[in-house]
């Protein structure tokens, strides 16, 4: 947000007369005093000083002056920090324009950059998808000429020829376009990536044949996909394929990002490829279809579970990477803060029975959480044994069976002998069905510890899960010692953090002023190349635990609503919510509001964070 002057628009606003300087001099100074993030464009409308119309006009007739990145600050479009980290991008890729950095590294969509060049500053959108060109003016212009300077020409209105650019505030391409087609030339936007494309069936004077995918091709890409998606740390692989192209994005620290655009004629040939390793129906392609495939890499084997979903372009396909994890974390080392691990260990991991539930959804770091637990307790006199899908770490000690329902080694089957094992430890991976909770509470009930996983949102709906899934609520508050809930947030770039305000509005969600918060240093990533220029790098866990004592069994009992199961508990347990929890480590400077309000539920009001720190023992 630009506070210090009155910046591009506005100087162009006076220089058309639209506005005066005392008026735009007021106008800074109100917009100075504001702690919202409105532009001073936004205060002069507030204030009746302009209007759209006469922004976009001043524009229009000043645009090819401008410089695209200022503008998109001005209108709201980026903040400054976002423009700066796209600066500091450019410098490292010369010669790419700062329109397809902003595009590509996703500070903006294609689609909200072409609409701010074509609604602000009168651009025409030229859509090549459904816009037919007339082959009279392509037939004899030369390709490689209009590749190299990202341009083509589209239409003749009257005497002048209408071109699309990639990127119509580059001077040299317009330049490069008016040596080629003459000075009678109008400026139109065209995306990207059609504009290549179109050139690329039009290289030898008509549609080119598309690139031929084959089989060993397929072969090619999948492996690469998989492989960079290891590299990178992603949890999930999308393939995804539309009108004119199939998509891959990567899930990296809970965030989808774009990683790569193929020929849509790729898609088929990927799609037999990954059935044929996960063992799916290749015939089928009408129906959605589940499979599971192993692929070594550098010496260590990977999981992936695939989901093929049939869509109207075609099927759509997520690879899970199953992270086998390579050294168990110590429970010390999860994330807990100081006073809730204490009370874990004592509380929850040294009880002698009793079921122990970790919920959250899926990617929330469960896993592991259940293995640090395991590794915690795990000893020569104690038998514990695993049902799980899949064993993602194999550990010395005990003993571990991986679910293969091809063979009919299902949940159920592995259950019904699992107690028959003579174990002190029960490790269900997962409560998937009302059978799976039946055993977990029946073996608590006969004097076994019991661990395992749950998706629900928070330690109260698991208790709420558990009584929807007809297990008795006796049975619940007598088995169940403590239901921990948990999330993953984006951890601060340790690069480029940097000290700032949080926002009133933030604040306001939360219930707090900012006297409320100004004895703490929050932190935030300004972007840089060790973060991709997002501010996060690496995840860090956080914890609700909810150690159930009488007043919240006797609730359990009573079949009381969540709203007051929870309340019970905040007020007898010590228990600190998920919410309450990452504002502690938000205070710490490890993480932002912005990821808070991204990941986190707002059930009840939190607390004041010197109060939270204190029960958290920071």
């Amino acid at each position: 947000m630009q506070k210090a002057g009155i910046g591009e628009i506005v100087s162009l606003l006076i220089k058309e007369k639209y506005l005066t300087r005392k008026k735009a001099e007021y106008a800074l100074r109100v917009h100075s005093k504001l702690t919202t993030d409105k532009t001073l464009v936004d205060t002069l409308k507030d204030l009746k000083y302009i209007e759209d119309e006469q922004v976009k006009s001043a524009l229009k007739k000043n645009r090819l002056s401008l410089r695209i990145g200022d503008l998109m600050v001005e209108l709201g479009y980026l903040s400054m920090q976002e423009l700066e980290a796209a600066l500091t991008i450019q410098k490292d890729n010369k010669g790419k324009r700062i329109g397809q950095i902003l595009i590509e590294n996703q500070f903006i969509s294609e689609r909200d950059f072409n609409e701010l060049l074509s609604v602000q500053l009168g651009f025409e959108h030229i859509d090549l998808v459904t816009h037919e060109i007339p082959r009279e003016i392509i037939k004899d212009i030369p390709v490689k000429w209009c590749q190299n300077n990202h341009f083509i020409p589209v239409k003749r209105v009257d005497d002048h020829l209408v071109v699309a650019f990639a990127d119509p505030f580059s001077k040299n391409d317009i330049q490069a376009a008016k040596r080629l087609l003459g000075k009678n030339i109008t400026v139109a936007i065209g995306s990207a990536k059609q504009i290549e494309q179109t050139l690329e069936r039009l290289e030898s004077g008509k549609f080119a044949a598309r690139k031929v995918i084959d089989e060993n091709t397929a072969i090619g890409i999948v492996n690469n996909l998989i492989e960079s998606a290891i590299e990178k740390g992603a949890s999930d692989i999308h393939i995804e394929p539309y009108r004119e192209k199939m998509q891959v994005r990567y899930r990296i620290d809970g965030i989808l990002v774009l990683h790569k655009e193929f020929d849509l004629d790729a898609a088929p040939m990927v799609a037999a490829r990954i059935k044929v390793l996960s063992r799916a129906n290749i015939a089928e392609k009408r129906r959605h279809q589940d499979g599971r495939m192993s692929y070594e890499l550098k010496g260590n084997s990977y999981d992936l579970r695939v989901s093929i979903y049939a869509t109207v372009f075609g099927e759509k396909i997520v690879l899970r990477v199953l992270n086998r994890i390579d050294q168990i974390i110590h429970i010390e080392d999860i994330g807990m803060q100081p006073k809730m691990l204490e009370r874990f260990s004592r509380d929850v991991l040294d009880a002698p029975s009793g079921v122990l539930i970790i919920t959250g959804p899926t990617g929330s770091g469960k896993t592991t959480t259940l293995y640090s637990c395991i590794n915690k307790i795990k000893n020569p006199q104690t038998s514990i044994i695993t049902a799980e899908d899949p064993v993602e770490y194999v550990m010395e000690g005990i003993s571990q069976c991986s679910i293969n329902p091809a063979i009919n080694l299902t949940y159920e089957e592995t259950l019904r002998h699992v107690v028959r094992q003579d174990p002190d430890v029960i490790v269900i991976g997962e409560i998937r069905d009302n059978y799976s909770a039946d055993v977990a509470v029946h073996a608590a009930l006969t004097g076994h510890k019991v661990l395992t996983s749950f998706h629900t949102e928070d330690s109260i709906s698991g208790l709420i899960r558990l009584m929807n899934m007809d297990i008795e609520a006796f049975l619940i508050s007598s088995t169940v010692v403590c239901v921990m809930a948990q999330r993953l947030l984006r951890r601060v770039c340790v690069h480029c953090k940097t000290v700032y305000k949080p926002q009133p509005k933030d604040l306001k969600l939360l219930g707090y002023t900012i006297e409320d918060t100004s004895r703490y240093e929050f932190m935030k990533g300004k972007g840089c190349t060790h973060c991709n220029h997002t501010g996060y790098r690496g995840r860090v866990a956080v914890f609700e635990m909810l150690i159930l004592n009488e007043y919240v069994r006797e609730a359990i009992l009573s079949h009381k609503s969540s709203y007051e199961i929870r309340k019970i508990s905040v007020e007898t347990t010590g228990l600190v919510t998920l919410m309450e929890e990452a504002l502690s480590k938000v205070a710490q400077g490890i993480t932002t509001f912005e990821e808070v309000f991204r990941c986190i539920p707002r059930l009840i009001p939190p607390r004041p964070i010197h109060e939270i720190n204190r029960l958290l023992g920071v």
